[in-house]
């Protein structure tokens, strides 16, 4: 178990981490990247005009839904491996390997306990048998376990699914033996994250103003105006079509 002064010093080693890599994805971002996959119809239909507005709207939602699995790479799972002094795992849909006298708990850390389609469950299955056959020859319990830094999940094997469920207090107590270590993940963050939200700051409004500029220049009339048409091509237009103007494009050149 890592003592306080170790666990501050990781999660700020940890939350620096986090902020560096979003600021560089931020810079290497591509507006076209994210912007080819929003509903233009959604934008025109609720009167928006502004190309900052809407250049604005679809990087703070791409954003959102990719800090989430960031912070689950930077954050959650180095802080599970090294306060449950785990071995990384190598098998595909393993994170890491908890091993004990007589048991290897095996363990699929997600942030929270988003609900699993049955196809993503027959997956996981999959890949936690495909490890344990490898692992056979340590002649160990092997423990499947789908993990979650969040939430309250908590489920047992059953003949469809291998692997248990362990979600939030349960989670870290039994990866740490420490039932409060949920709790002091938030607390010793301290004022850690406003230092670095003032450093993302910048960062964030000169990808707003690089991407306004670029959506305007491809976007937009000359009068400024949206060209809906041409934002739609863009987002929808077939594939098939796309490949006749590059072929067209390099013949001509």
């Amino acid at each position: 178990m890592v003592n306080t002064d170790e666990l501050q010093s990781l999660i700020s080693k940890c939350l620096q981490d986090f902020h560096e890599r979003r600021v560089r994805r931020l810079e290497q971002l591509r507006l076209k990247y994210f912007l080819r996959r929003k509903n233009p119809y959604l934008f025109k239909a609720l009167g928006t005009q502004k190309a900052s507005e809407i250049v604005e709207k679809i990087l703070t939602a791409y954003i959102g839904a990719s800090d989430e699995t960031m912070f689950g790479e930077a954050f959650f799972e180095p802080i599970a491996r090294i306060a449950s002094n785990a071995k990384v795992s190598d098998a595909e849909g393993v994170d890491f390997l908890i091993e004990t006298e007589d048991r290897v708990i095996a363990v699929a850390l997600k942030s929270g306990p988003n609900i699993y389609n049955a196809s993503q469950k027959k997956r996981q299955s999959q890949e936690f048998l495909a490890l344990r056959s490898r692992l056979y020859k340590l002649h160990k319990q092997f423990d499947p376990m789908l993990g979650h830094a969040y939430g309250r999940a908590r489920s047992e094997p059953t003949k469809d699914l291998v692997y248990r469920r362990r979600s939030g207090q349960d989670f870290w107590t039994e990866i740490t033996g420490d039932p409060d270590f949920y709790l002091k993940l938030v607390g010793l963050m301290k004022e850690e994250p406003a230092k670095h939200k003032q450093k993302y700051a910048p960062a964030w409004d000169a990808a707003i103003n690089r991407f306004t500029a670029e959506f305007v220049k491809d976007f937009c009339f000359a009068n400024g105006s949206i060209d809906w048409e041409k934002l739609v091509k863009f987002v929808s237009e077939s594939s098939s079509v796309e490949h006749k103007k590059l072929k067209s494009a390099k013949g001509k050149s």
